[in-house]
């Protein structure tokens, strides 16, 4: 069977042919269905969401994971394992076995550009894992996060071919495409089609539960009709990303264990993690830098609230890797496990600092330029709120920092340990059978290599008739068996945003040219950026030699310079305000000019695939049919309960449109009497005031042409409704947008013909004055 050309050639019938299937010689060979190499292990890749290298007690940190402990204690704990220090790029390298910006994930998909290296686009030459592995005879099935897919082709008319189950080799997907999600109301896909699971948008429903659910249902269907065929299973949750949402009992598990703050907390995890020897005796803490308040400076209002996020946050991770164990456990009970090879990367990047000094109740008065209204007060008063389907929540920069311990620095800062440095668990009874902790250097590109080692696949020369370029990893098999086995993998460059290192035979030079939550009005050119140089027995990046020794970091940067241009790295792009703009950036758009028909029954709509109404006069105008008896129930509404619009008829018939901003204020126009049965048109009509982004403005609703109401806006939403709320056609999905109604009762008992959505002409748009700097730091929380 030739398994370098995929698919896997048929296999052409050339003896006799016999008029009669009687014919005692009319013997055919019987079809044989592809399976991989005989022996071949089922393989199951977990990959947690911004969890640094120091939160999870496997390695040494406060957030308790008996699952990954278990795992480790009879497989391997890689302790030199490395991300590329963003989600989607981590991810894409992860599926390709590829370095990020050959795969053209060298940023996020939201400001992509024509480059190659940021793209968005997996060329054809790269084909993921999943389809390499399912074109050999795997089933395959990815679970959760899924933020590979160019941000045009997000709306559920695709095209798919990034979608998983499209070109991305699954043949079955459940879960969510963007960078995160309402972990209890969360916008689901089941394959290409939007879904509304039971139970969603309530205080009891989790997506981590649900998703794991459904992971083990799959795998026993599969066990029940085919046992003989291997499985490829990508389990990826939204958790730990913000928002943290978890069930309170295992938050307050955590009570009190972090009220002496993250100064004390990195000083107890750097001890743990030489006590369990995933970080040597010698290794030094690194220091705290400037831009990272200690606790002793924050204010002592906010103690009690920054404790809470932590406790939170702890608690989130646990229930994680609890639902992690029922899978583990299911495939254990079906027999499955002995020849499971696990993969459990604890973290797509480093933990994230996006949460902001005092970290947020609501990241999206952040994401809209009002933070300063999460005062002390304003979260001590919700403190028993967050991680609540009421709350929108992330952590502060200082838990950030003591989730990355020993290291420099977080998530986006890919120049440093603290930003791709995620600690990993192997597991594989059959395979492996010496535990113990690894300390051979490896990168998440290795991933694809090793299964197709351990498989007996080869890699392919081509795959649906395009050539492929190599991999990029190496095997870890060569550790599995000997923990003293000499590193394979000796070079790997890094690069987010600027920020960028290279590795080399132990030696890493490296300069942080962002800090992710300062807002910096100018970044420095890349020429004046300060370059750091550490030894291969600094462990921890704790002391710089690079006015020690020039030459050696000379020789390193001119290395990263050779790295960058064979994989696409260059041209280095920082850019603010032109990376937002499709056109100078050379990124295609699908919704374009300044007006958009929608349909009944239309949904799951990104805010990237609806005409951006924020800073800007216009109408919504909706055709609709009124059966006898009244009608009630949403005709379109965009966002949800932390952000968005929604126009409606009332339980009793009356037209209302809702503005709600960023879940602190609703302003509603509502009608005086019911729509009357019958076709009519009903239009809501804004006046922006303009002189800058989120101020106010006039509203009118009119039902045929006629006033029915009006009413006055004082402030708008400037940049972003939701990253995961949508705008649908007919009802409200996920959290809804007005109290006036759920979103389990929200369909509209009528029938909406066509919307409408039109914006003003002229210098009504004021959308080009949003802070560019706000776009990029609210783009880069997507991750």
């Amino acid at each position: 069977m030739d398994r370098t050309h995929l698919p896997i050639p048929d296999k052409q019938y050339d003896g006799p042919v016999y008029d009669d299937a009687k014919d005692p010689r009319a013997v055919f060979e019987p079809i044989q269905p592809i399976r991989p190499p005989v022996g071949a292990p089922n393989v199951l890749v977990i990959l947690l969401d911004d969890v640094g290298f120091g939160a999870a007690s496997v390695f040494g940190g406060p957030c308790r994971t008996p699952v990954a402990e278990r795992l480790a204690n009879n497989g391997l704990a890689y302790s030199r394992f490395h991300t590329a220090a963003l989600c989607a790029p981590t991810r894409q390298a992860l599926l390709t076995g590829r370095n990020h910006h050959a795969v053209g994930m060298g940023a996020i998909t939201e400001i992509a550009t024509a480059a190659p290296g940021y793209s968005s686009i997996r060329p054809q030459s790269a084909a993921p894992l999943a389809e390499v592995l399912r074109l050999n005879g795997y089933s395959t099935a990815q679970f959760g996060k899924c933020h590979e897919v160019p941000v045009w082709q997000t709306s559920p008319v695709g095209p798919f071919d990034a979608w998983p189950t499209g070109g991305g080799g699954f043949e079955h997907f459940y879960g969510f495409l963007g960078g995160e999600t309402n972990q209890h109301a969360p916008a689901l896909f089941s394959g290409t089609t939007p879904i509304e699971p039971e139970g969603i948008a309530d205080d009891d429903y989790h997506f981590t539960e649900d998703m794991t659910d459904q992971a083990i249902a799959w795998v026993r269907r599969l066990t029940a009709l085919t046992p003989d065929r291997p499985f490829f299973m990508y389990y990826a949750p939204g958790a730990t990303h913000a928002p943290h949402h978890v069930p309170l009992e295992w938050a307050d598990k955590y009570k009190g264990e972090f009220d002496d703050g993250w100064d004390a907390l990195r000083e107890r995890i750097f001890a743990e993690q030489k006590r369990r020897g995933v970080v040597p005796e010698e290794a030094e803490l690194t220091a705290r830098h400037d831009e990272i308040p200690a606790w002793d400076d924050m204010p002592e209002a906010l103690k009690p609230v920054l404790a809470r996020q932590m406790e939170v946050y702890a608690g989130f991770l646990e229930h994680t890797d609890h639902h992690i164990g029922r899978l583990v456990d299911a495939l254990d009970d079906l027999g499955s496990l002995e020849n499971t090879l696990v993969f459990y990367v604890i973290g797509d990047n480093g933990a994230s600092a996006e949460g902001h000094i005092n970290g947020s109740f609501n990241e999206y008065l952040f994401f809209n330029g009002a933070a300063a209204l999460e005062t002390p007060e304003f979260m001590a008063s919700r403190i028993d709120k967050f991680g609540t389907i009421e709350a929108y929540n992330h952590f502060s920069v200082g838990w950030a920092h003591a989730m990355d311990t020993p290291y420099q620095w977080t998530k986006q800062v890919a120049s440093h340990w603290g930003g791709t440095r995620n600690g990993t668990v192997v597991h594989w009874p059959k395979g492996i059978t010496e535990p113990g902790v690894r300390n051979q250097f490896h990168h998440v590109i290795d991933i694809a290599p090793t299964v197709l080692d351990v498989a007996g696949i080869p890699h392919p020369e081509q795959v649906n008739g395009a050539e492929q370029t190599p991999l990029h990893g190496v095997s870890m098999t060569y550790s599995f068996g000997d923990a003293a086995a000499a590193d394979r993998h000796t070079t790997q460059y890094f690069e987010i945003g600027g920020n960028r290192g290279i590795y080399h035979e132990g030696w890493t030079a490296c300069t942080k040219h962002a800090t992710p939550w300062v807002a910096m009005a100018e970044l420095p050119a890349f020429v004046d950026d300060v370059w750091e140089l550490y030894s291969p027995d600094d462990w921890t990046q704790a002391n710089d030699l690079s006015a020690e020794l020039p030459d050696k970091l000379r020789e390193l940067q001119e290395l990263f310079l050779v790295e960058a241009r064979k994989y696409n790295v260059l041209p280095l792009d920082d850019r603010r305000v032109e990376r937002f703009d499709a056109a100078i950036a050379g990124r295609p758009t699908l919704i374009k000019g300044r007006t958009q028909i929608l349909y009944g029954s239309m949904s799951r709509l990104t805010e990237a695939t609806v005409l951006n109404v924020k800073n800007v006069s216009h109408a919504v105008a909706a055709d609709i049919e009124v059966p006898e008896g009244g009608a009630a129930g949403v005709i379109i509404a965009q966002g949800g309960a932390f952000g968005g619009w929604s126009l409606y008829l009332r339980h009793d018939g009356v037209p209302v449109y809702c503005y709600n901003l960023m879940g602190l204020q609703v302003t509603k126009v509502a009608g005086t009497a019911p729509v009357p049965p019958g076709r009519h048109r009903l239009v809501m009509s804004f006046a922006y005031d303009g002189g800058g982004p989120a101020r106010g403005g006039d509203i009118t609703l009119t039902l045929d042409g006629e006033a029915v109401a009006e009413g006055r806006l004082e402030r708008s939403v400037p940049l972003v409704f939701s990253l995961d709320e949508t705008c649908d056609v007919g009802h409200d999905s996920g959290l809804p947008v007005s109290d006036d109604y759920t979103s389990h009762g929200s369909a509209f008992t009528g029938e909406v013909k066509t919307v409408l959505i039109e914006l003003a002409d002229g210098d009504a748009d004021f959308n080009h004055l949003v802070d560019p700097q706000l776009r990029l730091s609210t783009a880069l929380a997507r991750q």
